[in-house]
């Protein structure tokens, strides 16, 4: 070397080792960003006399790890095969044999609150998000606006000189900020993720999903004809974007975040995937919850002596229900295990591909199997159009068994009944939502670090939770929390790391105490004891029970580890010093005021790009508009006029549609006749056909509908007109009264899942759309 320094201009060697790499810089670790770097060189009259210097950008400490956290939705924790349930993951099972399990881990019970822990630290009250965005009220903690004081691990990484990703499902942005005009400072890509590829929102349609790329809306690059579906897209999405990262910097570590919406509504499964499971839930949900029990015992996964919590009185016998019952459930639930069967699938490909990186041995994977316990949204019956049940309207079994062989593919939006979920969830009581009881908040962790866990195979059982996973990660990576980020002040973290644990068996419980709370379902774990309420059911949105003669339980999960016991009258003391417990954890996190609305909350005006406007005008290029974005034509009166221009080479095409093929409504122009339908969740489809072809030229084509009044959801009449024109009327008994779906708002294409299979979507218009203006009349209130 120091021959070569004698050889070689000072500077020009500088200059070379600069541009071969980064030096980690001397940083004040309190901050984030980091100040610009100070120039180390001299600056002169002229480059002659000065001495170039590049700066010293931060990078993590040498040797720092990979990480990937896979977090799956709405997975129990007796569902999947590793965990002793009865749908085969071979992948998440190799992945366990090469790492550890965690069987005492936990979630808030319930998916953007989860989402929220896991990213940022803290509990997810305290970073603004107690529930859903759908059901945001105006105070602090439920507002679902992340906030700024609670930095996510996403920008303590990026800003440390790891590049970050997103794949799949958002939740953790209100859903009145998801449009392509953004803000978009809540988006991903301001949250600290230099790229991301998923959807917006609790779901999306696997065949037809919503995605944006960063912030721009982008579409599927082929239909489900041709062998779409997101899952296989978001992987294969991620397998290039961290194959290029160790292409370019092979020794740089990244930091990669892959949600999938799986298994979350509508079950999508390729058919080859559900046809796996035909028969082979014939038996029912009360049989299955009994099996998954005593394999779980024999594999080691809960205690021998465990105790299988009593059988919910809420969620009917298998053996009551009629053989079309049967039929019908049954099928759902092998639909359901198609698709997390296939998702174990992918999610296969993606650790395969990371096996093969230079540096995998160096990989930390954090794979969470389940933002929450199974869900049992689909309610009693279960449903082939999950939208349609959300919004409170059931259907037939003879309705449903219509569809049987479509269910899982794209025309189904499907959602199993509520006794596969509490099987889904065995040994615990209850459901996703129900935070009171482990059937909500406990599920599954694998974690692989082959560099590092040596213990291969191994259990772990000390009590954790989503916030512990960022302190985690931040220990690993040997990057300590900064006390700002973006110049505001941080609140502390609330997790503990727990990588100890990776090491050590027999590591001591450092978690001694964690609140719980959605929708008023609420408890207090501390030292082994559980304070539980069960306040609300899932599948009775519309039911406030209220806060008066509300019954507490009491468990000792060091005993009875499945809360197979209620021991609060043999223990009132305790119970009463639990409550107490639990109420100053709720002052610190900022839990109250306590809220059981359900769908009541949903109707709250929350904040809105539209709120006050009653006319809007659209034109070319307005897509992918959300429908908390869009012109609210529910419940009132309301007209549409399209101002187009078209030649004889071209007039079809969609002018305006929302929703898909579960509900919506769409005008379009078909073999040159104006159209309009309306779709009310497949039970009513009304379609007025123009009865004169749109002409050469300039044109104008409106809807006109005249809302039946009298309360939500009614009737009314629609009429067409082409010219000022009458050209057709229809009436319909029933509009939608909550919403179109999961599926958006688009001007002279029908993105996504189509309104009706009247035509191929996006069926883009071939002509010219000079303007579309919708009115909407609300009804005046009394």
């Amino acid at each position: 070397m120091k021959s070569l320094l004698h050889r070689c201009n000072k500077k020009l060697l500088i200059f070379i080792l600069f541009s071969f790499g980064t030096v980690q810089a001397q940083t004040d670790g309190n901050k984030l960003p980091y100040d610009d770097p100070a120039f180390t060189g001299k600056i002169g009259k002229t480059y002659k006399d000065s001495e170039a210097a590049w700066p010293k950008f931060p990078e993590p400490p040498k040797g720092a790890p990979n990480i990937v956290i896979i977090l799956l939705d709405d997975v129990g924790f007796g569902m999947t095969s590793t965990f002793g349930g009865s749908i085969p993951t071979p992948n998440l099972t190799k992945l366990a044999d090469e790492g550890l399990k965690y069987n005492r881990f936990h979630t808030t019970a319930i998916c953007g609150p989860s989402r929220a822990a896991l990213l940022t630290g803290r509990n997810h009250h305290v970073s603004g998000n107690g529930f859903l965005a759908e059901w945001a009220t105006g105070f602090p903690s439920y507002t679902t606006l992340m906030k700024k004081s609670t930095g996510t691990i996403g920008q303590v990484l990026k800003y440390n000189g790891i590049n970050t990703s997103w794949f799949g499902k958002n939740h953790n942005t209100p859903d009145w900020e998801t449009s392509a005009a953004g803000p978009f400072d809540r988006w991903p890509t301001g949250l600290g993720f230099d790229y991301f590829y998923g959807f917006n929102a609790g779901e999306t349609h696997q065949y037809y999903p919503v995605i944006f790329e960063n912030t721009v809306p982008v579409e599927p690059n082929k239909t489900p004809e041709q062998g779409y579906h997101f899952m296989t897209d978001m992987t294969d999405r991620a397998i290039s974007w961290i194959q290029l990262q160790k292409t370019m910097q092979p020794d740089k570590p990244v930091f990669m975040y892959f949600a999938p919406g799986a298994a979350h509504a509508p079950h999508h499964a390729p058919k080859e995937w559900r046809d796996k499971f035909k028969g082979k839930f014939d038996y029912g949900w009360d049989k299955e919850r009994d099996i998954t029990f005593e394999r779980q015992k024999k594999m080691g996964i809960i205690p021998a002596d465990a105790k299988l919590s009593p059988r919910n009185p809420e969620v009917p016998t298998w053996d009551s229900r009629t053989d079309q019952e049967k039929k019908f459930y049954a099928l759902l639930y092998e639909n359901f295990a198609g698709y997390l069967s296939f998702t174990d699938h992918e999610v296969g490909r993606l650790i395969d591909a990371i096996h093969e990186l230079p540096d995998a041995d160096n990989t930390l994977i954090i794979y969470i199997v389940g933002d929450n316990g199974a869900s049992a949204e689909g309610g009693l019956e279960g449903t082939v159009n999950e939208i349609k049940g959300l919004n409170g309207i059931s259907s037939t079994i003879e309705e449903n068994l219509k569809k049987a062989d479509e269910i899982g593919g794209p025309t189904t939006e499907p959602h199993f009944p509520v006794g596969w979920a509490f099987a889904g969830n065995t040994p615990f009581p209850w459901v996703k939502q129900v935070a009171s009881h482990f059937g909500g908040s406990r599920n599954p962790m694998v974690i692989s670090w082959p560099k590092v866990i040596k213990d291969k195979g191994g259990m772990r059982s000390q009590f954790t939770h989503l916030i512990d996973v960022m302190p985690t990660i931040l220990e690993a990576e040997g990057i300590k929390m900064p006390d700002y980020i973006n110049g505001i002040k941080q609140v502390p973290l609330d997790g503990i790391s727990f990588m100890n644990t990776f090491t050590d068996k027999n590591a001591p419980e450092f978690r001694h105490t964690q609140y719980f709370e959605e929708f008023s379902n609420r408890a207090i774990y501390h030292d082994g004891w559980v304070a539980a309420h069960q306040h609300t059911l899932p599948w009775k949105q519309d039911v406030a029970p209220g806060y008066e003669n509300e019954k507490w339980q009491l468990y000792n999960i060091d005993k009875d580890f499945s809360e197979a016991e209620d021991i609060a009258a043999k223990y009132p003391d305790k119970l009463k010093e639990l409550k107490a417990l639990f109420d100053s954890e709720a002052e610190k996190n900022h839990v109250y005021p306590l809220d059981d609305r359900g769908s009541q909350r949903i109707s709250i005006p929350k904040p809105s790009p539209i709120a006050g406007r009653t006319k809007f005008t659209f034109y070319e290029g307005a897509t992918r508009i959300p429908e908390t974005a869009a012109p609210n034509t529910k419940n009132c009166s309301w007209n549409m006029e399209a101002k187009v221009e078209t030649s004889s080479k071209g007039k079809d095409g969609v002018l305006n549609a929302i929703g898909g093929l579960g509900a919506g409504y769409a005008l379009y122009v078909k073999d040159g006749y104006p159209t309009f339908l309306y779709n009310f969740f497949e039970s009513e489809i009304i379609t007025i056909k123009s009865t004169k072809k749109l002409p050469d030229g300039q044109a104008s084509i409106t809807v006109d509908f005249k809302y039946d009044g009298g309360g939500l959801g009614k009737g009314g009449l629609f009429t067409l007109y082409m010219n000022n024109e009458k050209v057709g009327e229809a009436r319909i008994k029933g509009t939608v009264a909550g919403r179109f779906g999961i599926d958006t708002f688009g001007i002279g294409e029908d993105d996504g899942s189509p309104v009706t299979e009247d035509y191929k979507a996006p069926f883009k218009f071939e002509g010219h759309i000079k303007s579309v203006v919708i009115e909407v009349k609300p009804e005046k209130k009394a």
